[in-house]
């Protein structure tokens, strides 16, 4: 049986929402989660970017089984690698042994604020790994000095670090980010339950290690609700190709948006109160070769949707 994940959605939920999430989830009986690392929101009509960091402080107070990880945190442009080292190295502190850091090669949305360069896909994946490999040497606690093709690291150490290193779990979308997360990752976190994706990242050396999917759900009282509540709300899941790496602007994703319907919505997120809708999209990922499969439910009724999984989802998946 799958691991069940709740997705924390830092586009549509403020800092303090976040956390009271969090310990609902693990009230609930989630066994980990993720939460996501935005500076912009997809659109405008989600409404929020909170500090990731700052929201996973108040989650370590708030909870204390759950696991929690980035989902995904982008190491190279916005934020510089040691930063990300030593705001991850607290974070893991802080979650006691609970937390994990996941990365990926980001989007155009989130890094271009400081006005730098959207590198390629072959150049953002190069970062990617010179930045893991960075972080890694930084969590040692050793006085570390760096000069690679992308970053400099002059001298660093970092004095609060946790016994024991966190897993990088990596994000991937494609053929050469999947062999690269098996290459370098501990884990892969794919957000479509796509074979190949898998199958590439085990091939790279991922063969034996955690496969996390993002499910996108909307619970709701009838289908047609959730389908409306969707589509309001994050319409942006159903954005094909390259779109979601490339746009820079949340009022560029709402004019794609535009060309949706709710029809899009339905082929990708389960709407709706039919449990066996939403255990067909969960098992989609199982099916793909995920052992780990998050749920992100889309809308403001959170609630709704813990009383939900808790009663009708998590049994369903239970090893018990």
């Amino acid at each position: 049986m799958p691991q069940l994940g709740y997705a924390l959605s830092s586009e549509e939920h403020g800092p303090l929402e976040l956390v009271r999430n969090a310990a609902r989830a693990e009230q609930a009986g989630f066994e980990f989660a993720l939460i996501s690392d935005h500076f912009h929101p997809w659109t405008d009509r989600q409404g929020e970017s909170p500090f990731v960091w700052s929201v996973i402080g108040g989650i370590a107070q708030a909870t204390e089984r759950l696991r929690l990880g980035t989902g995904v945190t982008c190491p190279t442009i916005r934020t510089h690698p040691a930063i990300v080292a030593h705001a991850s190295a607290t974070a893991a502190v802080m979650m006691e042994g609970r937390f994990f850091l996941g990365v990926g090669s980001g989007e155009n949305l989130n890094e271009h604020i400081l006005a730098d360069r959207w590198p390629p896909t072959r150049d953002r994946l190069d970062m990617l790994e010179e930045a893991v490999e960075i972080i890694r040497e930084l969590w040692t606690g050793k006085l570390v000095s760096h000069r690679g093709r992308h970053y400099e690291v002059a001298n660093a150490r970092l004095y609060t670090t946790p016994d024991a290193p966190p897993d990088v779990i990596v994000a991937a979308g494609g053929e050469a980010s999947a062999e690269l997360a098996g290459r370098i990752g501990d884990g892969l976190v794919v957000t479509s339950p796509d074979e190949d994706t898998i199958s590439k990242f085990a091939e790279g050396g991922g063969d034996g290690k955690p496969r996390i999917g993002q499910c996108h759900v909307c619970w709701a009282e009838t289908e047609e609700e959730g389908l409306r509540t969707a589509l309001e709300w994050f319409p942006n899941i159903a954005l094909g190709g390259e779109l979601t790496q490339e746009l820079p602007q949340p009022a560029h994703f709402e004019q794609a948006a535009e060309l949706l319907s709710e029809d899009d919505i339905a082929d990708i997120a389960a709407c709706g109160s039919d449990p066996g809708r939403h255990a067909e999209m969960i098992q989609r990922f199982v099916d793909a070769g995920c052992d780990h499969v998050y749920v992100h439910q889309i809308g403001p009724d959170q609630d709704g949707f813990f009383d939900f999984y808790e009663s009708e989802l998590l049994p369903r998946f239970s090893s018990d």
